[in-house]
């Protein structure tokens, strides 16, 4: 989970106003739709694969261009080439360490013994289901940004939730620039604000019914964050990045956020079959972050705030799109627990996006929301 002190606080209010601000500019007065979108019928709507409806979403590829592009702005060309890598071809590479089931049950016992998983755990817990680590799960563009009922659980989810937390930590960036006259690393908060959930590919898989995998909790916090860190520990990615991304769930504002973060880093490390203190990842007496603290990782952290404002508009929304399948679409309530809802509801949600929704029925109505699901996919 991520940390409540007071730091971390302090500045979400000022992202739920930014972020306001940004649904507004985005969703428009009257529409949540992009102005190139052609309506398809509901039966076509049940056809598309998650990768199509993600390819179809303007939204969607606009967020994935911008986030090649900014990468294409880090000025360290060796990050650069690394991070552009993975956006293009996310594959799980660490997975190569584990060719049997002999090698997992080493790793899981490694993490029983330091706290990190439970005795029960299974392999597929902690290590998402990958076919062959050489080939990627899923395109990055068309990964959802968290589980089926959390935020940005669209096709596509993962680019836009990524392309606003890169663009709200390029505001503090340029805040304290202009402000005190200082710079951040911009190489350094880019890759690691771009990759910090560069794991979701492959623990959040579209299923055959639309809906999406789960995650298991690893050392108090989401597999996927685990698992990210384990990746670029396990791809070389600089030091001061993959500490940056490791703090993107809680910053080091206390001792007990800090060795959260540490066992993070630990339990990420085994995975990746490395040693985080000759890393550089830990100190020395590996129990701390490198010390003095780097100012990337609370930038990261404080980039990953869009969560605060797109969790409860996700919902408002699939609850109203629930009510609009039932009194527009003849849908069922048991339908709603079905792939015929799910598809529904992620080619909408996709098109969309639950944050334009959001804003049209918060600034037009109920009767506004399903003009625009209705302009979307006709009966």
């Amino acid at each position: 989970m991520y940390s409540k002190q007071a730091f971390s606080q302090s500045m979400v209010n000022l992202f739920i106003i930014v972020g306001m601000l940004s649904v507004i500019l985005l969703g428009g007065t009257n529409s949540a739709m992009a102005k190139s979108i052609k309506p398809i019928t509901f039966d076509d709507c049940q056809k598309l694969t998650p990768i199509a409806m993600a390819e179809k979403s303007e939204y969607v590829m606009n967020s994935y261009n911008y986030l090649l592009k900014v990468t294409d702005e880090i000025s360290d060309s060796t990050l650069r080439k690394m991070t552009a890598d993975y956006l293009k071809n996310p594959v799980a590479s660490v997975l190569q360490r584990f060719t049997s089931d002999a090698d997992k049950e080493i790793l899981k016992q490694q993490l029983v013994v330091a706290g990190y998983v439970k005795a029960d755990a299974t392999y597929d817990q902690f290590l998402p289901l990958v076919a062959d680590p050489q080939k990627p799960a899923q395109p990055f563009y068309s990964a959802p940004g968290s589980g089926y009922m959390s935020h940005h659980a669209y096709p596509g989810g993962l680019v836009t939730h990524t392309a606003a937390n890169v663009k709200i930590a390029l505001g503090i960036y340029d805040a304290y620039k202009d402000v005190f006259h200082f710079a951040a690393d911009k190489d350094i908060m880019l890759a690691s604000e771009i990759l910090h959930d560069m794991n979701k590919p492959w623990v959040f898989q579209w299923q055959s019914d639309y809906s999406l995998t789960s995650q298991y909790a690893v050392a108090g916090t989401g597999s996927h964050h685990i698992l990210s860190i384990a990746e670029a520990i396990y791809r070389g990615f600089p030091k001061e990045v993959i500490v940056a991304m490791a703090c993107a769930h809680t910053p080091p504002y206390s001792k007990n956020d800090e060795k959260q973060i540490v066992d993070w880093i630990k339990a990420a490390a085994m995975i990746a079959g490395k040693d985080p203190v000759a890393m550089g990842l830990l100190s020395e007496q590996g129990n701390t972050l490198p010390h003095p603290l780097a100012i990337e990782g609370y930038i990261t952290h404080l980039g990953d705030h869009d969560f605060i404002l797109t969790e409860p508009m996700s919902t408002v929304i699939i609850g109203k799109l629930g009510d609009i399948a039932k009194s527009e679409y003849s849908m069922s309530e048991s339908d709603l627990n079905s792939a015929k809802f799910n598809a529904f509801r992620d080619y909408v949600l996709s098109q969309a996006t639950t944050e334009g929704l959001y804003h049209v029925l918060v600034t037009k109505g109920d009767a506004a929301l399903i003009d625009n699901v209705k302009a979307l996919v006709t009966k």
